[in-house]
Formats: C-alpha cells, structure tokens, sequence
C-alpha cells in the first residue's frame, strides 16, 4: 500500500458518518460524564435527589453511577445519599486507613468495627482492620504495623491512657492524622462521648427513679469505674454524681463508693461480689462506665438475692443492656445511647475533611440518647428479630 492510499483509507475514516461514530460512543461513562458535570465545583454537595433532577435520569441508575464513582476515587461520599466531587489531587490515589478497633469481646466495640468497614466500603477507602484485643501493648504494635503499611490516616479505638501516649507519639514521628475514639489521645482529633453530659444523663434518671420509687432515699450511690482510661473518660462518673445530686441534693460524699470494674463484666461482678460482703445497704442507685460494668454489677446483686434493693444504669446503650432493660422486672432502668451503628459514616466524613484541608474541630461529640423500658422498641425496633445467641450485626440498629 502506497503512502498516498494509506493516507486516503486515514481520511475515510475520519470522516466516517455520525451514525458509525456514534457506535464508538459508550452509554455508561456518557452518563457518568454527566453525573460530573452536574457539580458546579468541588465544594457543592448534592443529595442523591438533586442529582437525579440535574441529569434527568432514573433514580437508581443515578444511585449506581455514582456508587462506581465513588469507588474510582472520582467523587467522595459526604454522608447518606451525598455526594462532592473528589479533590483533583485525590483522583489518583485511593485512599487508605487504618482502623485498630479496642475488642472483639463487647458487642459496642463490633458494632463500631462493622459500622466503620461498612462506611468505607461504601466510600472507596481502603480500610485496614486491626484488633487491639483490650491490650495496651497490642495497641502500640498495631500502630507501628500502620506506619509501616504507611496509611493516610488512622483511627484508633484503645482504652489504655498510658498506651495513648505511645500510640499518639508514635504516629505523630510518621505524619499521620490521627483520631481517636472514645478515650482522647494527645494531640489527636477526638471523636466520641461527651463524657460529662452523658453521666449527667444517667445520673438524672436514676435520681428520677429514685425518688419515684424511694422517695428520694439514697443509702449508696455505686460508681463502676475505669480508671486505666485516664482522667476524662472518669468524668462520666462526675457527672453522674451532678445529674444525681441536681434532684438530690443532700446526696453525701459518704454515700458515694467508687469501685474499678475495668471495663468488664466479669471484673466488675467481682468487685461487687466483694462489696456486697460489707454492705447492707438497702436502697443502692448503681452507675457504670459501660454497659458490661453495670450488668456485672447488677447480675451480684441478683445473686445476693437483693436485686430489689438496687437501681441501675448503663452507658452505652449495648444490645446485651437493651435485651436487659425488656425483662418486665429487671432492676436495669436505662442505658445512654452512644449509636455505635452511625460511628462509620460520621468518622469517614471527619477523617476525609482532615485530609482535604478544611477547617474542622478538634472534638466531635455523639448525640446522646437516654434508652428506657418505654423507648426501647421505638430506638431499637429490629432487636427482637435477633435470636438471644446470634452474633450483633449492623442490622439490628437504631432508627
């Protein structure tokens, strides 16, 4: 073939007709073309409706592209059913994040796993999981494995106060943004309970049931302690003290016995065991830091046969405590509700305004929630459909 017909077939093909061309058109990145180009800008952020109006098609076609954008690192999800487009400088790289969850022995703690590798999936992040098994030296390792696998940012779940400081410094020495859940860690992004607020909570209700059921007769007032988390986690059993003594006021220091239950139910069943040996209070209001340490301390007091005698509250508002507050006699009156299932979505918005740049705070407190016999089914309606035995999933959240 000569030059000159070569370059003739070149010419006939470039002029091929609209129809020919068209074929080599492809109807899916067509729309996804469009499902971009509906944002006017990177700082816009659209509900999934909105954008189905501005490209005029069908919802779950929308829904779909998007979805597939999200995973090719073209737009970020900023929440349920929103969407921004993703940073320029973001397009080429997936982002990565490492997750060091406190336990797999509380159903809390799996809660806030699964929420978290459920959000990421839906973002496109990379998530890498790893279990600090309640353990402050596994905590430290699990840290220096994120900086070796060199992560964008991590998001850590430890309730070791000391450790805190290792781990902390630790990523800091890497440049690594870090945030921590629940228990604070130096200089990191906090998110979790307000501590304080969620006590007082607690602490108002027992008074409530107190005086309804006593008269106001408080002969001790129990507080279940962590004291491995440090100082400000503790200040969810000061303000417990407070929402008490705002309807009870002549509540005594006296009154008020602080034990160290360690976060678990088993150590905090002991250390009521103990204290039951020693105490013939008769009208006992019990506070734990979590919802392991108030069962603990309540299922003691049912085996002294002096349930009766005892008010309880938990923190957390775990499916273990709302299966308690059911029972039509039991002695457990409420749990906070700290909403673990929503843990992920929140965490994932926080931790990609970090990496963009934008101005965020250095706390995000969760919406407590006080959880009681006459609210339980409405917060938690899908628990009763999960058989006594059966793992706790997502599935059986809030609404």
């Amino acid at each position: 073939m000569t030059d000159k017909e070569a370059g003739i077939r070149g010419r006939s093909r470039e002029t091929a007709s609209p129809v020919r061309r068209a074929e080599y058109a492809n109807e899916s990145v067509r729309r996804a073309c469009e499902i971009l180009r509906c944002f006017h800008g990177e700082q816009e952020v659209l509900k999934l409706d909105e954008m189905t109006q501005r490209v005029g098609l069908p919802k779950p076609t929308v829904f779909r592209m998007a979805y597939t954008l999200v995973e090719c690192g073209m737009l970020e999800r900023r929440g349920k059913n929103l969407y921004a487009l993703c940073p320029a400088d973001r397009h080429r790289k997936r982002l990565r994040f490492g997750f060091a969850g406190e336990t797999e022995e509380y159903s809390f703690a799996r809660i806030v796993r699964e929420s978290m590798q459920q959000s990421a999936y839906e973002a496109g992040v990379e998530l890498i999981v790893l279990d600090n098994r309640y353990s402050a030296t596994r905590a430290v390792r699990n840290a220096e494995h994120f900086v070796d696998e060199s992560v964008d940012l991590v998001i850590e779940f430890q309730v070791h106060h000391e450790a805190a400081v290792k781990v902390a410094t630790t990523l800091a020495k890497a440049g690594i943004p870090l945030i921590a859940i629940e228990i604070p860690h130096p200089g990191a992004y906090f998110y979790g309970a307000n501590n304080y607020r969620a006590g007082w909570i607690g602490g108002q209700y027992l008074a409530e049931i107190c005086i309804a059921e006593w008269k106001g007769r408080c002969d001790e007032l129990i507080l279940i302690g962590l004291p491995i988390a440090g100082a400000i986690p503790q200040t969810r059993m000061t303000g417990t003290v407070a929402g008490v003594r705002d309807l009870m006021p002549n509540l005594s220091d006296l009154n008020v016995v602080s034990l160290n239950g360690n976060g678990r139910y088993e150590t905090s069943l002991e250390a009521v065991r103990r204290h039951l040996r020693k105490s013939k209070a008769n009208h006992v209001l019990i506070a734990g830091i979590n919802d392991p340490s108030s069962l603990g301390a309540l299922h003691a007091f049912e085996e002294a046969g002096r349930a009766q005698n005892c008010l309880v509250v938990g923190q957390n508002a775990s499916i273990d405590a709302r299966r308690e507050i059911r029972q039509a006699k039991s002695r457990m009156i409420g749990s906070v509700a700290y909403f673990p299932e929503r843990y992920g979505d929140e965490i994932l918005s926080f931790a990609k305004d970090i990496l963009n740049g934008r101005e965020v705070p250095p706390t995000l407190f969760v919406n407590h929630r006080l959880v009681t016999k006459q609210n339980v089914d409405l917060l938690y309606p899908n628990d009763t459909l999960v058989p006594e035995d059966g793992a706790d999933s997502l599935l059986f959240s809030s609404r």
